[in-house]
Order: structure tokens, then C-alpha cells, then sequence
């Protein structure tokens, strides 16, 4: 029998449709921001500066450099939002909101945007993301924490001229110290807010049931990546070295063979979820997204409604 290549995914039924996120395509792009670690290297403080070219620019900075965990988890942070959180307006008189919003460090243009508070737990958490042990909170604790220390300044060009906000890019860190799976609240930051909501035009559409399936970090690197820059039914070309920077940002010519052999063993792992990458010429790709299916979720009333 003759080996099938690229083989598409097969057509979910109603029982098997999969939920997606509206997340922030500044984030998803940003270089530098998240990347592959070894094994208990040490993170160093980072600070990411990007622009992006159609009058954004992002500037990113922490203690600790983000990795493929706490891509992971921001990720699975968004999918708990969109299906039960509660919006933060600027004129909020409650004391637990007004904690929140003061916590997120909003400056400039961001004091007037809304934000968004989840609830929920630790162990949500978990299965948001695919884990298999929802016992074992810590690694996620840390991600959450991690993530909390990170500043952000976002410029965009308007009409009238150059909009600032600043911001933590998450804040409002609580949880209950009684039990593993502890309750859990998370205040997201006004643009991931306004992508989430559906008031932003541009969003990156992900597919949680592909976060909860991928197993390697380049992979989670890799597709996160792609997925803000290759459109659901749609293709793009890019070098091996391309995506290798997706997942390692630093230059390391000595590390580059390894690299490579990761990065491909990453776009199988893509290939098995209904991904095509079709190497056109060496070290060149073909890459192409499947077709998004529409997810059915509950509205406001209880009924179900297309996203």
C-alpha cells in the first residue's frame, strides 16, 4: 500500500468540534518573546522590541524570559475568558475590580479601555491546556506568576496621531493556598481584552484542540507562530532557518544543525494534526493551515451561536 503524505485531517462531527481563541496577533508575532529553553538553564531577564511596520510598535520586558510553558498557559488563560469572564470598565466602583485594574499598571490610552477578570481554577486551567495531571498546579502557578512580572508599552498610529498604553500583560494574581487546584483570577490586559471581545478587527484564530495535542516547545513555538501568520485554508512560504528562529530567538550558528533537525521533527507534529509542509526545494517550505471549522458556542441567552 502506497504511504499516504500530508494526509488532511478528518472532517469533525458535531461531537468533535473544537473551541478556538481570538488572541492578540502582536503577541503571537512578537520576536523574542517566548523561546525554547533547555532543561534547567537559568532565565535571563529579557527585552523585547518590535516594529511591526504598520505603525505598531511593542516593547516587552520581565526579570524572567517567557517560554513555551507560559505561551502555554496564556493561551489556555484566553480559552478560560472567552467561555466565563467578567468585564472591567474604567468607572468600576467595585473594590475587587478597582484592585485588578490597578494591578494591571495601566498608563496612558489604557486607563480609559476596558479589561477582563477570569475566574476560575488551577486545575481549569489544565485541562484548558491539555495537561494530563491536574493535580499538579506548580508549573502553572509559576507560569501565571512569571507572566505577571512582564511590562508592556504598545504604540499605535492613529488618525490623530500615536496612541501609548502601558501595562502589565497579566495582573489581578490570586489564588486559594487551600488545596493543589486552588481558585485562580487573572486579570487580562486591555488589548488582549478588546482581541478577545471581538472589538479588534485583527485577531489570531487558534485551534485549542491542536495547543492540547503538540508535545514538544518548538512545536508550541512553531505553531503559535504560524498560526499568526498563516490564515485558516491558506499557505506561506518560509525557510527551515525562518522557523527556526520562531522557536530559539538568539543567533547560535554552532546550534543551527540541531535546530534544524528540531524544527522538522516540529512540523511533523503539525503534519499529524492536518497541517501541510511540502519542502519545494531544501530547506524550503510550503506551509499550509486547515480550513477553520466554525465552533458552536453558548450565548448570552443559554442557546448555541457560531463564533
Amino acid at each position: 500500500m502506497r504511504a499516504q503524505k500530508n494526509r488532511p485531517a478528518p472532517v469533525p462531527t458535531r461531537a468533535m468540534i473544537v473551541d478556538f481563541i481570538r488572541h492578540d496577533p502582536a503577541v503571537c508575532m512578537m520576536p523574542g518573546l517566548f523561546r525554547s529553553f533547555k532543561s534547567g538553564v537559568e532565565r535571563p531577564k529579557f527585552n523585547a522590541v518590535h516594529d511591526f511596520g504598520d505603525g505598531r510598535r511593542l516593547e516587552f520586558s520581565g526579570p524572567d524570559q517567557l517560554g513555551a510553558d507560559d505561551l502555554r498557559v496564556l493561551q489556555g488563560l484566553v480559552s478560560m475568558a472567552l467561555k466565563s469572564h467578567k468585564i472591567i470598565p474604567p468607572e468600576t466602583n467595585d473594590p475587587a475590580e478597582q484592585g485588578a485594574r490597578k494591578q494591571l499598571e495601566l498608563e496612558h490610552e489604557a486607563h480609559y479601555m476596558d479589561s477582563v477578570l477570569v475566574k476560575g481554577s488551577f486545575a481549569d486551567l489544565a485541562r484548558e491546556i491539555g495537561q494530563v495531571d491536574l493535580d499538579d498546579t506548580q508549573p502553572l502557578r509559576k507560569c501565571v506568576e512569571r507572566m505577571w512580572k512582564v511590562s508592556v508599552i504598545a504604540e499605535v498610529k492613529t488618525a490623530q496621531g500615536r496612541s501609548r498604553r502601558g501595562f502589565r500583560l497579566i495582573a489581578g494574581y490570586g489564588s486559594d493556598e487551600k488545596g493543589q487546584a486552588g481558585q485562580l483570577r487573572v486579570g487580562m490586559n486591555p488589548q488582549i481584552a478588546e482581541i478577545m471581545l471581538g472589538r479588534s478587527p485583527k485577531h489570531t484564530r487558534i485551534d485549542m484542540s491542536e495547543v492540547r495535542a503538540l508535545k514538544s516547545d518548538s512545536a508550541r513555538l512553531i505553531h503559535q507562530r504560524l498560526c499568526g501568520w498563516v490564515d485558516p485554508g491558506k499557505h506561506s512560504k518560509a525557510t527551515i532557518d525562518t522557523i527556526c528562529g520562531y522557536a530559539w530567538a538568539e543567533e547560535d550558528k554552532g546550534a543551527m544543525r540541531m535546530r534544524r533537525t528540531r524544527a522538522r521533527k516540529a512540523l511533523q507534529e503539525l503534519i499529524a494534526l492536518g497541517w501541510q509542509a511540502e519542502e519545494y526545494e531544501r530547506g524550503k517550505y510550503k506551509i499550509t493551515r486547515p480550513a477553520a471549522i466554525r465552533p458552536l458556542r453558548l450565548c448570552k441567552e443559554g442557546g448555541l451561536d457560531a463564533a
